[in-house]
């Protein structure tokens, strides 16, 4: 299994979580956030809580199968992207076992 965190533009989220459910990954979990970055906005101003931020962001996270985790990257990318430098950033990392905590069982749909 996959997770995937990708940060991006707040007026992006809609589109990405959209796309996303379309195509079949229907369990999301967003975080709003701040952050810096290589790329410095115009109109980016110091963060009231932080001094040292100057970008709104969004955590989209997901843990999808192996072979979905492409297409889940793909569309984060496609629907992510705008016209402006500085849309954000994808990562992807192993996880080793998920389970429901309902049934215990696991969700791992196959063991490769």
């Amino acid at each position: 299994m996959k997770e995937i965190k990708a940060f991006v533009k707040p007026s992006r989220v809609q589109k990405v979580v959209e796309a996303l459910q379309e195509n079949g990954f229907e369990s999301v979990t967003l975080s709003q956030g701040e952050g810096t970055g290589a790329y410095n906005r115009k109109d980016a101003f110091p963060s009231l809580d932080f001094r040292f931020t100057d970008s709104k962001i969004v955590k989209v996270e997901l843990v999808c199968q192996n072979e979905e985790a492409e297409k889940a990257v793909q569309l984060i990318s496609e629907n992510g992207r705008s016209p402006e430098p500085g849309d954000g950033i994808i990562y992807m990392t192993e996880i080793e076992s998920a389970y429901r905590i309902k049934t215990g069982e696991s969700m791992k749909r196959f063991d490769f």
